[in-house]
């Protein structure tokens, strides 16, 4: 009886804690973002900067990749930051987008 009272108190104090927050996508590393240069950072150097895309897609013929974080807490505002990359054909930033309310 007592096992199932400790089991039963760590579980509500421990549930509230994990419930309360969550998130979506994968963290990159922000402080890189200004090495970005259009027409001369290729992928090779985006995949070392940020690791492989969260999401990868094509906008009219142009590969598309999208590096993204969002977390929510219980208690407080959400944090969302989000760094979308155009590629040309020849595989170089052709445009990026870069926005953070972290």
């Amino acid at each position: 009886m007592m096992k199932r009272v400790i089991v039963f108190i760590l579980a509500a104090l421990i549930f509230p804690l994990w419930a309360g927050c969550a998130s979506v996508g994968k963290d990159f590393d922000s402080e890189k973002v200004k090495n970005i240069q259009n027409n001369v950072t290729t992928q090779v150097e985006i995949v070392d900067w940020f690791g492989v895309p969260f999401k990868e897609g094509s906008e009219n013929g142009y590969t598309m990749w999208t590096y993204q974080i969002d977390k929510w807490k219980a208690v407080g505002d959400a944090e969302s930051k989000g760094l979308v990359i155009l590629f040309d054909d020849q595989n170089k930033v052709k445009a990026y987008r870069y926005e953070s309310n972290y």
